[in-house]
């Protein structure tokens, strides 16, 4: 009898404890929906335009540059070391390779309120100081950096004009000395986009960022 009451409690109890949990479908190609998570490009996708506030309070679409080839887009803030060490590089990219057709495109995706480097009126100070010669686009909701997957300032994406969309076809870093300029051996950006300018393809197409960890908004 004590035998047959103890299995009709056990059965009871764990069907009143399955009975609390409800199980959802989750679809394997469903995004992550966490505002902190990037969702990120890969290599070959084609990359959505955007439209982002430039310093000059213009705002600024990749559609705008109805002549170029493609894009260096970086992922860049006013306060990270990092950032300031490559700042002289991407200049130098814009003035070589936007006459070709592959103009820099310059994005601060950090929290304001995290760093007051980063604010729009110190971007806006720090372009004007060192003569910009690209846009420079403040990511107020975070959205655009979260959509490519950038993780770290400084970050770049390549893309190549194709067929009337953007691909994207190198990412990560500029080149492999992130503290001296004169100590790099390897141009991750330059061979990429002289590959595109070639129609060759890129031989390396990832590397590993380094940088700042960009600072996403709570």
């Amino acid at each position: 009898m004590k035998t047959k009451i103890l299995i009709i409690v056990e059965v009871l109890f764990f069907s009143g404890l399955f009975s609390t949990f409800s199980f959802k479908k989750v679809d394997a190609a469903e995004p992550v929906k966490s505002p902190n998570v990037a969702l990120g490009y890969n290599i070959g996708d084609v990359v959505a335009d955007f439209k982002l506030k430039n310093i000059n309070g213009k705002m600024v679409s990749l559609s705008d540059f109805t002549a170029a080839k493609g894009f260096i887009v970086v992922f860049t803030s006013n306060h990270c070391p990092f950032s300031k060490s490559y700042e002289d590089r991407v200049i130098a990219l814009d003035s070589k390779y936007a006459s070709q057709g592959f103009p820099v495109i310059a994005i601060n995706p950090n929290d304001p309120d995290a760093y007051e480097e980063d604010s729009f009126a110190n971007m806006q100070a720090r372009a004007k100081e060192k003569g910009y010669t690209y846009p420079y686009l403040a990511d107020d909701t975070q959205t655009v950096s979260k959509l490519f997957g950038a993780m770290r300032t400084p970050q770049i994406y390549v893309l190549k004009k194709e067929g009337g969309k953007l691909i994207l076809s190198y990412l990560g870093a500029i080149d492999d000395n992130a503290q001296d300029p004169s100590g790099v051996t390897k141009r991750y950006v330059e061979d990429a986009v002289n590959n595109l300018l070639a129609g060759k393809p890129v031989v390396t197409t990832t590397t590993k960022a380094v940088g700042c960890a960009i600072k996403w908004k709570s």
